[in-house]
């Protein structure tokens, strides 16, 4: 009887990891939306400030903010620095998304050495549990599950054969 209850145990178990496993490459696609979403909204807040600099700086929105910082005017001045902050998140989502699209294995690389911490942050905030049956997501699923089965099976085994060498002194 125990015999069945530990092997349903380990289903179980296996399951459970499977099924976080799954999670994992849907969590990469939820990131990557906000991602884009997030450089698509620098970039239509920056279009303003673009064009002016298509105008008048031959499209060098660096000029027109040097353009603002010199200008005496202190309203004028302190909105380089709103520019300056557009443009320079902008260029960090910009190449965040270059990153993000290296390879298959850079997505990964990207949320787990380096990730943009607000659009994690929102990510997890607003995740979606959602089971994708792509190659990816079910591979991944399939090798959490073995691990976390074998996991607790080890640690199982170990309790047990410290129980056997504590029952047995006795």
């Amino acid at each position: 009887m125990i015999k069945y209850l530990m092997d349903y145990f380990r289903l179980a178990l296996f399951v459970c990891g499977v099924l976080i496993g799954i999670q994992v490459p849907a969590f990469m696609d939820q990131y990557e939306q906000r991602l884009e979403a997030h450089q698509l909204e620098a970039k239509l807040n920056l279009a303003e400030f673009q064009r002016d600099a298509d105008r008048f700086f031959d499209g060098d929105i660096g000029q027109l903010i040097r353009h603002y910082r010199q200008n005496n005017d202190p309203v004028v001045n302190a909105g380089s620095d709103s520019i300056e902050s557009i443009y320079q998140r902008y260029l960090l989502l910009t190449e965040a998304i270059t990153q993000y699209r290296l390879n298959s294995y850079s997505p990964y690389q990207q949320l787990v050495l380096n990730p943009q911490k607000d659009i994690q942050t929102e990510t997890w905030n607003n995740y979606s549990h959602v089971i994708l049956l792509k190659p990816e997501a079910i591979a991944i699923g399939v090798l959490l599950g073995f691990l976390i089965a074998a996991l607790c099976e080890s640690v199982l085994s170990i309790l047990y054969l410290g129980c056997r060498k504590v029952i047995a002194a006795i």
